[in-house]
């Protein structure tokens, strides 16, 4: 893959900050441990439908504790739209219990210890860290990251673990946190799988499927 000049990135980061300068997260939380269980919930899911369940589920679980002690067939019923609900379930119970028992009722704040954590692999970590520690420490690769990736010449992986190290080679770390927020909301808006809106796109000159 041909090297990127740093003024190439710094411009594609600075027409999408210009596109979308409310990107933010889109999952409601409001403590650490409520991100890693809105993050559990999202996956295979969208963020609409777990901000529609995880009211009900805060209000009934306010501690970590409370989540360690429901019965697991109530936690299953809440988050039943959420989809997979058994095994989301099953591991939001033993993540609760792993951060009391390991942890001292906090949620880790670094990558590896997140990864130990049930239900939590490196994107969520990745997302954990951005969202609530203000520490991003990589760039959490879902399917708007990597197609956009691969469309725009930033990595030609498939495998997002391989892609986000070609990210990161690529942007520099005070761009992280923009970069998670720019790619999902440029992915959900703009750059759409199934109907992309190319003619609209500020990044069209640099994709490869763009035809002028």
């Amino acid at each position: 893959m041909k090297t990127l000049k740093k003024e190439y990135i710094i411009k594609l980061v600075e027409n999408l900050k210009e596109a979308y300068p409310d990107a933010t997260c889109s999952l409601d939380f409001e403590t650490p441990f409520q991100m890693v269980i809105a993050v559990m919930l999202s996956a295979q899911c969208t963020d609409e439908r777990v901000n529609k369940t995880t009211p009900a589920l805060f209000e009934r679980c306010k501690t970590i504790q409370d989540f360690a002690n429901i019965d697991i067939k109530e936690l299953e019923n809440i988050i039943h739209p959420c989809g997979f609900y058994k095994n989301k379930a099953k591991n939001i119970k033993l993540c609760a219990k792993q951060v009391l028992e390991n942890f001292d009722g906090k949620v880790p704040e670094n990558m590896k210890d997140l990864q130990s954590l049930a239900g939590i692999g490196r994107k969520s970590a990745n997302v954990v860290m951005l969202e609530a520690f203000n520490n991003p420490q990589g760039i959490a690769v879902d399917t708007h990251a990597k197609r956009i990736s691969n469309l725009i010449g930033l990595s030609e992986e498939s495998d997002p673990e391989k892609i986000e190290q070609d990210l990161l080679k690529i942007f520099p770390k005070e761009y992280l946190k923009d970069i998670n927020h720019l790619f999902v909301w440029h992915g959900r808006n703009t750059c759409i799988a199934r109907k992309p809106q190319c003619e609209k796109c500020v990044v069209k000159n640099y994709c490869k499927n763009y035809k002028k």
